[in-house]
């Protein structure tokens, strides 16, 4: 059997929300501690789709996928254990394996996060441009394309503020500071608009709508868990 990548992206979301929507149930009204335990797998999951739904899926997609992943570990890992970054935090094991105090999965997030935020900077980008030109063709000599990279590494910086007084709650990390410091935010921010700056320079289509789909999902996900549960 195959599947075109219109029936992928269809597939793909179908999945994701009812993965979502079960851990939602889960965690709210049946058992918070075994339905967060399977965060780890829910993200595996997720970037497996992604992966899946990618449209020409290339060298180049590979290579971004490899800087995100290594890049969003590698800030992590000095986050933790020099405080360069982020702030003072610690890892709890409810992401899974550790290997320097960092979760593996937390390079799977940053390339999710990354790659919504990018796609949903190519719809808005497409309605800047005249007569179908491509988003694509924007080199960096275009005002828009530094202005898609700013754009995009705010949406990545604003979904981690939705997402971390839940992430606190449910073990995901923990600040070891009264409260979560604002160069949480700004290196979010910046570290994202590093990695958009990849997204859009490497030579792969930005047409995977499931990315984008994703992000949306999560941002519910994470929206509903902070109104329920801090």
């Amino acid at each position: 059997m195959t599947f075109p990548n219109e029936n992928r992206i269809k597939w793909s979301l179908l999945i994701a929300v009812i993965f979502h929507l079960v851990g939602l149930v889960g965690i709210l009204w049946v058992d918070e501690s075994f339905f967060v335990s399977l965060t780890p797998m829910n993200l595996l999951l997720s970037a497996g789709l992604l992966i899946w739904s990618q449209h020409q899926l290339n060298l180049s997609f590979l290579l971004f996928a490899g800087i995100a992943f290594l890049t969003g570990f590698l800030v992590e890992y000095l986050g933790v254990n020099h405080q360069y970054l982020f702030g003072h935090y610690q890892y709890g094991n409810t992401l899974g394996p550790k290997a320097g105090g960092v979760p593996w999965m937390i390079g799977v997030n940053w390339l999710m996060v990354i790659c919504g935020a990018g796609m949903a900077t190519q719809g808005l980008s497409q309605l800047w441009l005249k007569n179908g030109e491509e988003v694509k063709s924007l080199s960096v000599k275009n005002p828009l394309f530094w202005l898609q990279v700013v754009v995009g590494a705010l949406l990545a910086a604003c979904f981690d503020w939705l997402m971390e007084p839940v992430a606190v709650r449910l073990g995901y990390w923990t600040w070891l500071t009264p409260e979560i410091p604002f160069t949480n935010y700004r290196d979010w921010f910046l570290v994202s608009a590093l990695l958009m700056f990849f997204f859009l320079r490497l030579g792969f289509p930005k047409k995977n709508q499931f990315a984008l789909h994703l992000l949306l999902i999560q941002t519910l996900f994470f929206l509903i868990l902070r109104i329920s549960l801090t």
